[in-house]
This record gives C-alpha cells, structure tokens and sequence, in this order.
C-alpha cells in the first residue's frame, strides 16, 4: 500500500531522520563520541614538520578538481613537462596521518565506520568537519603537508618511473569537474580560479593530454569502458523537486586516471619495501556466463572464459551502436561483475588484481579524509618512506580488510536505502503509471529492475518468473514506502524500447 503522501512535509527534514535510522540499523555510528569531539577540542592548529623529511613543494602549480561542493580535498595534481615528451605528474595526498593518530578516540570512530557516508539530506563524515575540511583538508591557499605520489609517464601513456615522499604543498586553485571539463572541451569559459593564475591553464592542458594518454593504454590492457547513470535528488530549499544525473567528463577523468596510476605506483612502492598491504580488487566474474548471453542477444561473440580486452571491445562497439541505451549495459554487465572487496597482502604474493580496471596493483591511497583504508595505507607509507618497521602487521591487515569490505557495504546500502527514499518521495504521485525497465539482479533473494525514463531502481515484486539480468521489460509502479525506501513494481509485459 502506498504511504500518506509527504508532499507538504519538509523532505530533507523525513530524508535526515530515515538516514540516521538506517545507520543506527546497519551498526554504523551517526556520531561521534564525547572522546573523540575532546580529543578534536585538542587539535588546534594544521599539523607542520620542518626538518629535512618533508620537502617544500608550496611554489608548485598545484590545484585540486573536485565536486562543485566538496569541501573535503584530499588531492592536487601538477604536471612538469620534461625532455624528450614524457611529463612528470605528481599527486598529493593529504596527510591526514599527522593529525588523526592510529588507536586515538577519533581514528576508533573511523576505524568504526571506515568511510564517509553520503546520503541524499546529509552526510556522516568518516572524520569531524573541523578536521576533514579544514585542517587536514588541502584548501585554497593554505600550505598543508601531504604524501607526494610522483609518476614520469611516457608519451604512451607508460610509467617510465616512480616516487613517493613527504612534501609541504599549497593549492593554488579550487576547481569544479563541470566547469573545467566544459572549458576543456570547448564548451565554456576559462574558470575563474584557473585563469587567475599564471601558466595553470597550460599546466591543466598538460595533465588532461597525460590522463588520456593513460586511459588509453589501460584499455589496450582490458580496462573496461563502463558508463552507468547516477542521479542524486535536488532540493528547492527542503523540497526534493528532481533527480540530477551525474555524468562522467574530461576533467573527473584527469583525477580518475591520476588517482588509479598513483594507486598502482602505492602498492608496488609498499611491495618494493617488503610491507604487507590492503588492496582493492575485482574478482574474475563469477556469473561470466550471463555477460556471454547478453553479448550473444547483441550479436557479439565473447569467449568462454573471462577475458577484460575482449569485453571491452563488445563494449566499446555497443557504446557507438546505441549511446543512448549504453548506460544500461553498462550498469547490467556491472552487476554481473561482482562486487569490490579489500585484502591484505604480503609482499610476493599474487594478488587477484581489478578485473574492471585491468590493473594487477592496487591499493587506495589518495582519499584519506574519506575512506579509511587510504588513512592505513597512508601511514604505511610514511612508515617505508622513513625506513620503519611497518605499524600493522599481517594479521591486522586481514582482519582490518575483512571489516572494511563489510562496512563499506553496510555504507553503501545506507546511501541506497536514503536516495530510494527520496525516490519514493517523487514517484508516490505516480503509483499505477507503466515505464520500461531493465533487469539489474536476478537471484534468490529476489529481482530488480532499473526504469530507462528515470534512473530509479526497484523490486520487481509481481512477474519475475523467468527473467534475468539485462532483460528488457514492462513495469507498472505498484506502491512505495518512504520510510523504507521500497519501491515496488510488477512485470506487465516486454520493453517497448
């Protein structure tokens, strides 16, 4: 049955409460404790090392590119030409690690939650805002200390060479994605930060040209060309009026193809020094089989066994047949994939690698404000950069792994549950209306598909025999419940598109 309708009630104020249930629920801590806001009391200014360690980078073209309203910046990129046409890149992560030590009252809470949970009303920081967007945050014209990735990258797109230490750095320019990416690709004017300073426009130039050049050999590699719909609700004061689809660009790709080289440079750098580590890996496909189906319906030929290169052609070749219907392959091929997890390592071992990013090394690194294994990684880092022992042992990185992988997944359903709430919100006016669907999961514990007119996503309570991932199908809209973010539809015949 459809609930009573929320029209005229404040939706941030239904969204933040469900939000708060729904962390309480899956054992993630909305709070932070009276221990952990003392020790913050404590903190008083950005943490600074000056002795020969950390090296001084502040007069570098530095600039961070992130969403319009991020306020947590946990990267800067910067490029330097050099002889013969290779370009060093260098990728500065913040030093979260200064000021967030391992066992504090603070470092428990995100030892806890191990990520920041955004949510469509609110998000739950994985650290305090004081912290997280201010004093290990590399903000605008403040000099911060951060763990330096530097990368020498070919004309190819190859990694040539590969270091990492400690630095002191300055952002010279607060970037957005949409604006930079609209004046990369000629769309829009220079952005304001950008041409305030000297030489950052040809320097951005430089870095857009190298990150293209490393997604390509990627994908000569395997990597896959995936491209799925996300949409957040947009509020007119607390009213959700729309859902807003995010869609990739130039400039998420300069950071995107940035962060994954400096994540594989992290790994190999902790391997090389003989620390154990926690990587990120994408199994081999357990449901291959599915992916074969989907691209014989298409009339293309995948072999029996998993291979990236090949479904990456099919990809790529569906992306220019049909762009307009891509996004929902993608989104069916994805599913089928499997989920990321976490795993501890040993130098030497063979890790499974990212089957989707066509990459053997892996280890996240470059969001330590945000997700919790980068703040790990980080401080194994400082520790082989300053020739100590590691401060996690095997042991500790297997079981740490283990917990990440599950809460990271509780996080996930919390921001899913939220953002169907807000969903439900939008479509209870449209209870008994018909769209068509495709079929995102199929399995015992039940079936679900996405709308093709609305990225909405849904269980298909009603006529679900015999479908399966990928299928294309009719759907009529059965009933929603706010509180619970359900959103139920029955199967009422094929897709007409």
């Amino acid at each position: 049955m459809p609930t009573t309708s929320h029209s005229d009630q404040q939706h941030r104020v239904i969204l933040q409460n469900i939000a708060q249930r729904a962390m309480l629920e899956r054992g993630l801590l909305p709070d932070f404790s009276a221990a952990a806001l003392a020790e913050l009391d404590r903190i008083q200014a950005p943490a600074d090392v000056h002795d020969g360690s950390v090296r001084d980078l502040t007069d570098l073209l530095w600039a961070s590119i992130d969403n319009d309203d991020s306020r947590d910046l946990d990267q800067l990129t910067v490029a330097e030409t050099l002889p013969g046409g290779s370009v060093r890149i260098r990728v500065a992560v913040a030093d979260v690690d200064a000021l967030v030590k391992n066992g504090s009252a603070i470092d428990e809470h995100a030892r806890h939650n191990t990520t920041s949970v955004y949510t469509a009303a609110q998000i739950f920081p994985m650290l305090p805002e004081r912290l997280s967007t201010d004093l290990t945050s590399l903000n605008f014209a403040e000099a911060r200390l951060a763990v330096v990735v530097e990368m020498v990258i070919g004309v190819d797109g190859s990694l040539q060479g590969s270091d990492i230490y400690r630095a002191r750095v300055r952002n010279q320019a607060k970037l957005a994605y949409n604006s930079v990416a609209a004046w990369l690709d000629g769309r829009g004017a220079i952005p304001d930060g950008l041409a305030a300073v000297k030489g950052l426009a040809e320097n951005l130039r430089v870095q857009d040209r190298i990150a293209q050049s490393l997604k390509n050999l990627r994908h000569i590699h395997g990597a896959l060309s995936l491209e799925t719909i996300e949409a957040k609700p947009v509020f007119d004061g607390d009213q959700i009026r729309d859902l807003e689809v995010e869609e990739k660009n130039r400039a998420k790709e300069i950071i995107e193809d940035f962060m994954i080289a400096a994540n594989g440079v992290t790994a190999r750098y902790l391997a090389a020094a003989k620390f154990p580590s926690i990587r990120r890996v994408v199994r081999m496909p357990k449901r291959w089989d599915r992916i074969v189906e989907l691209a014989q319906e298409h009339q293309f030929r995948l072999p029996a066994n998993p291979d990236s290169k090949a479904l990456d052609e099919f990809l790529v070749k569906q992306k220019a047949a049909d762009p307009l219907r891509f996004p929902d392959l993608s989104l069916a091929v994805i599913k089928l994939l499997g989920a990321g997890e976490y795993i501890a390592e040993l130098p030497g071992d063979a890790a499974p690698g990212h089957f989707g990013l066509a990459v053997k090394d892996y280890a996240h690194s470059t969001a330590p404000n945000r997700r919790y294994t980068d703040l790990i990684t980080q401080r194994l880092l400082k520790a082989a950069v300053a020739g100590r022992a590691a401060p996690y042992s095997f042991a500790e990185l297997d079981e740490l792994a283990k917990h990440v992988t599950a809460e990271e997944d509780a996080a996930n359903k919390v921001e899913r549950q939220v953002g169907k709430s807000a969903v439900a919100i939008l479509l209870e006016s449209r209870i008994g209306e018909q769209f068509d669907a495709i079929v995102t999961g199929a399995s015992d514990k039940g079936t679900w598909a996405r709308l093709l007119t609305i990225p909405v996503e849904g269980r298909v309570a009603r006529g679900f025999e015999g479908v399966d991932v990928g299928d294309r199908i009719r759907v009529q809209l059965m009933s929603v419940d706010v509180e619970r973010g359900f959103i139920d539809f029955k199967r009422v015949g094929s897709s007409r598109r």
